[in-house]
Order: structure tokens, then C-alpha cells, then sequence
């Protein structure tokens, strides 16, 4: 098929990155390697940042994209409630259970679609899918 990937890890674009990082200043980086790691404090596939606790944290989170994902959604989804803030870089899947599940209607998550198609590491090519930032964070009550 012409849109699949040799590979389910997507390195993010480092100067996307860098707008978002000013925003939401980020403590931990939960699904890198070693090399790829935007943050000092990071997870990778050794330390399974799907088991560690994110209470607490500003996370940034570009998880693999295969089936694992839906996953990774909803440990956001769980560690929001408990006080993190996460966003997430994921492809924008909104026909998928996991995304009707765990971020449409909740008014805690936010979606920004992005624009056009990412470009992501060193890729001479644009991603063949659409993004979105996902951003999940508690409200508030008032």
C-alpha cells in the first residue's frame, strides 16, 4: 500500500516542537529514545512511558503511531484526571473508536488540527496523514 510505514515511530518536527515547548512548557518527554529525546527527563521503550506515573508533570508525548496508540490515548486520558497536562502529537483519527472514546465531547480535551502534513525528522517527504495536537488537561471546576 503506498501510505504505510517501515516503522510505527514518527520523530517529531523539532521547530513545531519549539512553538509548543514555549507554550506549554514541557518536563518529560514519555515515548522518545535516547537520541530523539526533547526533554532531560524522557521515557523510552526500556522505561515504557505507558507505566510510569505523569502525575504532576507537563508531558509531551509523541507515541507510536501503530496499534499501541489507542493505549497511549487513554493512559492520557487516565493521568489527566489525576493532574498532569498532556499533549499529545497524533495522527488525526477521528473515525476511531479510541478517539470517540477518550477525546471527542470531553470538554477537558482540546484539539488543534494542524495544517497541511508534517514533515517529520528528516524526511524528505510529508507525513500521509493529517495531524492534530491533542492537549488534555483537567478544567477546573468553577
Amino acid at each position: 500500500m503506498w501510505f504505510m510505514h517501515q516503522t510505527v515511530e514518527w520523530t517529531t518536527p523539532r521547530d513545531q516542537w519549539e512553538e509548543w515547548n514555549a507554550e506549554f512548557h514541557f518536563t518529560v518527554d514519555v515515548a522518545s529514545t535516547h537520541e530523539n529525546a526533547l526533554c532531560e527527563k524522557h521515557y523510552t521503550i526500556e522505561e515504557d512511558g505507558l507505566t510510569q506515573d505523569w502525575s504532576g508533570e507537563v508531558v509531551w508525548a509523541n507515541p507510536p503511531y501503530g496499534p499501541p496508540l489507542a493505549k497511549w490515548v487513554e493512559k492520557a486520558h487516565n493521568e489527566m484526571k489525576l493532574g498532569a497536562v498532556i499533549v499529545m502529537l497524533i495522527p488525526a483519527r477521528t473515525d476511531t473508536r479510541w478517539w470517540q472514546k477518550y477525546i471527542s465531547g470531553d470538554p477537558s480535551v482540546e484539539v488543534k488540527f494542524l495544517a497541511g502534513r508534517l514533515k517529520f525528522g528528516n524526511s524528505k517527504n510529508s507525513a500521509p496523514f493529517p495531524s492534530a495536537l491533542v492537549i488534555f488537561r483537567r478544567l477546573e471546576a468553577s
